[in-house]
């Protein structure tokens, strides 16, 4: 089976790549550059395709960047909301309309090697953020992406219903070099550990009782502060 997936290089995808690969599937990497904020993901997307011979491609999108404004990951103006993901402050790293972006991307370019599927890591925990993460977007997409040509593709999601603490755990299984992952909105030198995308990280670890290898900035909340309901900053 020959899969393009849509890889950012964060702890999901990079999973999902793993996953694919251990499926035995003939996986091609597509990687998207739309001007954001942490595109220092790029890189490890590229370093991890390297060290496992699959083949990578980075489209530069990044002129795109005006035209996606109101995000914190696309808006320098907006800051990056530090806190749990199902917080309202999350919606500031909503992007319009990121992934019907990638995915029509992603199908052209799964038409013109001619694969079969397109995957996306989009999981349960990112069902109450993100809208183009939900079953009934991707249900549609699906849907479109079958009428697109007249080869038909199919769009998976093999981490539809799985938790970011399951998906650590397939990680463990599998190897995944997680340490060489991305996942921080801000784009610094280490992770923050404070926003969003940091949070659930280091929460899902600690919940699959899996040890985190991620390197995070000092003063960042403990695990355990985390936890509580009543944390904020």
């Amino acid at each position: 089976m020959k899969t393009v997936i849509v890889y950012s290089g964060g702890l999901d995808s990079t999973v999902l790549l793993y996953h694919l690969l251990a499926a035995g599937h003939e996986v091609h990497s597509l990687s998207i550059d739309y001007g954001q904020r942490h595109r220092c993901e790029l890189k490890h997307a590229g370093a991890i395709c390297a060290e496992l011979g699959v083949p990578h491609s980075s489209v530069d999108l990044s002129a795109m960047r005006p035209f996606l404004a109101g995000s914190s990951l696309t808006s320098s103006e907006i800051e990056v909301a530090e806190g749990h993901y199902t917080e309202e402050s999350m919606k500031s790293t909503v992007v319009p309309n990121r992934n019907m972006i990638f995915l029509a991307v992603a199908t052209g370019h799964a038409l013109s090697i001619e694969a079969e599927q397109i995957a996306y890591a989009a999981h349960s925990g990112d069902h109450a953020i993100y809208p183009d993460c939900r079953n009934e977007f991707a249900e549609a997409m699906a849907a479109a992406i079958r009428l697109a040509d007249w080869k038909s593709i199919e769009l998976v999601r093999p981490f539809v219903d799985w938790t970011k603490e399951d998906i650590v755990r397939r990680a463990f299984e599998l190897g995944v070099p997680v340490a060489q992952t991305w996942s921080c909105y801000k784009g610094v030198e280490e992770h923050c550990g404070r926003c969003g995308t940091c949070i659930e990280r280091r929460e899902a670890f600690d919940l699959a009782c899996v040890d985190d290898p991620t390197t995070y900035a000092s003063g960042a909340p403990s695990v355990a502060s985390l936890r509580s309901k009543n944390w904020r900053l």
